[in-house]
């Protein structure tokens, strides 16, 4: 195929990525390193993010304008992102630039300089994103939710944002030992998606990146899940955000697929269960939704919704209803092969996004060190059965949940909660 990967391993074990889409008329290219929140401890959790935060503020060349002007004089759009797994760069723009915005990105992956300033600056605009995270009640319930999962013993627990207390206390030197420790080849991908002219890519990572220190793969001991109820009283909140779910398989671990579908019958799309019953014809909810979702090291099967006070119980209830309904019940051979179809036509659309397959390629390679086939996902959703997915519930019923409460959450709701889901 024209767009099939090209995977090429450089001497320090850094892997440089090609993903050939010649119709497109831009070029996407993505630094990724294997460093988040889960390899933090708790005195470092939040560090990552500050590293992406301030990794555009200087190098040993360039000042923070440069870096800039450097990308935008050639039309680039520059973003980052942290989090639990991984950190990465991106940069986007025309595919002749390719190679110099593999050089761009190298030195702020390589050379970041921390200026001290810069860092007193940046901790007021993290204060202002910490303000943002504290005054939602969706960002709280699944930060609460992480925590009622794998407790704050493990980092898989930890926030991505970390803790105001740390953030107060980073220094330029915490910030340049921690990048010398976690920024190691064996724990990077670099990945291009678009019109790639791929040996030109190829040699502008070995050119940039390949006396890169080799170090070895970071690894990280799964969380145990622990389950239970965590809640936060948010004063001025007017909705009750709520979240609560099980462990599911992590990503590439026997039986994904199955939750995945068993997620997709429950609660994906209008016509599902969840939905039907809880927005449509009970009106308790403006959003409601299920998913699986496969992280590196653990998974979680969820239902989150957002609701008045007045009718959290209620929805509650029914949510429990729908659970036990489902475990009880033989399988709807329609909603199966709704459920089938809505992820394979998902999966098919992440194959057009050149985002998407550069995230995928990164997550395949730091997970099972090969890129995975496409058609594999495809097959082994239409491979789930009707059993299959029954058995997903039935184990459900009989674990322990993880239960978020957010925003403005009625005095008895978590007495409630305890009691249907056997948490007391």
């Amino acid at each position: 195929m024209q767009d099939q990967p090209i995977v090429t391993t450089l001497p320090n074990g850094l892997r440089a990525v090609a993903i050939p889409m010649p119709w497109r008329s831009t070029v996407s290219l993505s630094v990724f390193i294997r460093t988040g929140s889960l390899h933090e401890s708790a005195r470092l959790n939040g560090i990552s993010h500050v590293v992406e935060h301030m990794a555009f503020k200087g190098t040993a060349t360039r000042d923070c304008q440069q870096i800039n002007l450097d990308a935008e004089r050639l039309g680039a759009e520059v973003n980052a992102h942290t989090d639990k797994d991984h950190t990465a760069f991106h940069l986007e723009g025309l595919p002749q630039d390719l190679p110099a915005f593999v050089a761009m990105l190298a030195d702020v992956v390589l050379a970041p300089s921390f200026p001290a300033e810069e860092l007193e600056r940046e901790r007021g605009v993290i204060e202002q994103e910490f303000g943002e995270y504290e005054d939602d009640p969706v960002t709280q319930a699944f930060q609460l939710f992480d925590r009622a999962c794998y407790g704050l013993n493990h980092p898989a627990g930890q926030p991505v944002i970390g803790k105001r207390a740390n953030l107060k206390r980073f220094t330029r030197e915490d910030l340049l030992a921690y990048v010398q420790r976690q920024y190691s080849a064996a724990n990077v991908v670099v990945a291009a998606a678009g019109a790639v002219d791929v040996p030109a890519f190829t040699q502008a990572v070995e050119e940039a990146f390949g006396a890169m220190p080799a170090g070895s793969p970071h690894e990280v001991a799964p969380p145990d899940w622990q389950g239970g109820l965590k809640q936060r009283r948010m004063a001025g909140s007017g909705q009750c955000q709520i979240v609560i779910g099980y462990p599911s398989p992590a990503l590439g671990e026997p039986g994904q697929a199955t939750y995945a579908v068993a997620a997709a019958l429950l609660g994906e799309g209008m016509s599902s269960p969840l939905l039907d019953e809880i927005r449509e014809r009970r009106g308790l909810a403006y959003h409601v939704g299920c998913s699986a979702d496969a992280f590196p090291l653990c998974g979680q099967l969820l239902v989150e919704a957002a609701t008045t006070p007045e009718q959290a119980e209620e929805l509650i209830v029914a949510v429990h209803e729908l659970l036990q309904r489902h475990a009880g019940g033989a399988v709807d051979p329609v909603g199966l092969e709704r459920a089938r179809a809505q992820l394979s036509v998902r999966a098919l659309r992440a194959q057009e996004q050149p985002t998407r397959r550069i995230e995928n390629a990164a997550q395949d390679l730091f997970r099972f060190g090969h890129l995975r086939e496409a058609r594999q996902w495809l097959d082994e959703l239409q491979a789930v059965s009707a059993d299959a997915v029954r058995e997903v519930f039935v184990r459900m019923a009989a674990q322990r949940p993880a239960i978020a409460l957010a925003g403005s959450v009625p005095g008895r709701l978590r007495e409630r909660a305890e009691a249907l889901f056997g948490l007391g």
